[in-house]
């Protein structure tokens, strides 16, 4: 391959190895490269971990000596001032790289075309915006965090086929399969914070840690588990606040709070974080600006639907995963039957006639056991 259709499939490439940054290299952006000659990639790299050689660095290094006239595709604008590394324009001009290929411009003030204009000025050849959407969306929490001060706010909740989040009170409190819990607990793995309110911090006694099967820590890391709870009323009995030493926890608290309870959670190794506001929008904007100050880049809010639906309101939500299990709850509003003993539905097809999801499929009953 030559030419364009070279350049495509190089980018593509890139945009794969960038995504293997994820859940390392925050606050940093997720960075893929790769450098191509005669039609050939002849090195590759990505950004491995925060602090470490950025992407284009490790391409070029990959490819050694051919790197003289090639064409270097790397996902986001390369930098060119000194921070925890050298200018990456400095990297390319040494290389002998001919022709570089930027899918997306770089947000962050020390960079933000100037990367791409000190390559120019010395006299390489510079394309941008190829495959420019799908760079942008990789590198859209640091995108959020660099332009808007806040991190990128991922909403979770698992339902009913009938809308129910939650079965009655002291059942099994899983709707979704052990597949999905699996693909959230990975989730947890990548992203910086989580967040849920007090009603679900009471209900179901969290844990909110990354867990794979066997219950021993998974992923890149743990992270920190916060709790809007604006009357202290977090139990010092409870799983975040006995694991607090371990696993760093949040109570973000409001101004009605009593003292002494600020103090025994502060006691037991929770950091006690105060916000003035009144109100739990005024509030969940504070401390998504506070997280924000803290340089985290990914927020992962997992309920309950009081939390979820003023975050809704106050458009925060940036991204949102939606497990929808096959179950139909039913029952009064003051609970549903135990999800034992609730039809199930067979899914049949799955459609999305003009951007709806149109879910098709058989119920299956519990089988009743009967007396001869």
């Amino acid at each position: 391959m030559a030419g364009a259709a070279s350049d495509v499939a190089a980018m593509r490439r890139a945009l794969e190895l960038a995504a293997r940054g994820r859940g390392f290299v925050e606050p940093n952006p997720q960075v893929g490269a790769v450098v191509v000659q005669d039609g050939r990639i002849v090195g590759e790299g990505w950004h491995e971990r925060f602090g470490g050689p950025h992407a284009e660095v490790a391409a070029l290094r990959a490819a050694g000596a051919a790197t003289r006239g090639a064409t270097l595709c790397v996902t986001l604008e390369p930098c060119c001032h000194h921070g925890k590394t050298p200018p990456c324009t400095d990297a390319i001009l040494a290389a002998g790289i001919a022709r570089v290929v930027v899918a997306a411009g770089d947000p962050f003030p020390a960079v933000a075309g100037q990367g791409i204009e000190t390559l120019r000025a010395a006299g390489l050849e510079v394309e941008t915006g190829l495959l420019a959407a799908e760079a942008e969306r990789l590198t859209a929490p640091f995108r959020t965090l660099v332009t808007q001060g806040r991190p990128w706010v991922i909403a979770k909740w698992a339902m009913s086929l009938d809308g129910r989040l939650a079965a009655a009170p002291g059942q099994d409190r899983w709707i979704s399969s052990p597949a999905s819990r699996a693909l959230v607990h990975d989730l947890r793995s990548h992203i910086d914070a989580i967040a849920v309110g007090i009603g679900t911090a009471l209900a179901d006694d969290p844990l909110l840690t990354a867990r794979p099967a066997g219950g021993a820590a998974a992923g890149p890391r743990q992270p920190l588990r916060i709790v809007l709870d604006a009357g202290g009323r977090l139990p010092l009995t409870s799983q975040l606040v006995r694991t607090a030493r371990q696993w760093p926890v949040l109570v973000a608290v409001g101004p009605q709070a009593p003292p002494d309870r600020l103090a025994s959670l502060a006691a037991a190794g929770c950091e006690v974080w105060p916000c003035a506001a009144a109100d739990a929008a005024a509030r969940t904007t504070a401390l998504l600006a506070e997280l924000g100050q803290r340089r985290l880049t990914n927020l992962l809010v997992e309920g309950g639907p009081t939390l979820l639906g003023s975050m809704f309101a106050g458009d925060q939500i940036d991204e949102v995963w939606a497990f929808v299990a096959p179950r139909i709850l039913g029952g009064p509003a003051a609970g549903p039957p135990a999800l034992v003993d609730v039809p199930r539905l067979t899914v049949e097809d799955v459609s999305f006639p003009g951007g709806d999801v149109l879910i098709r499929g058989t119920i299956t009953r519990p089988q009743l056991s009967t007396c001869g």
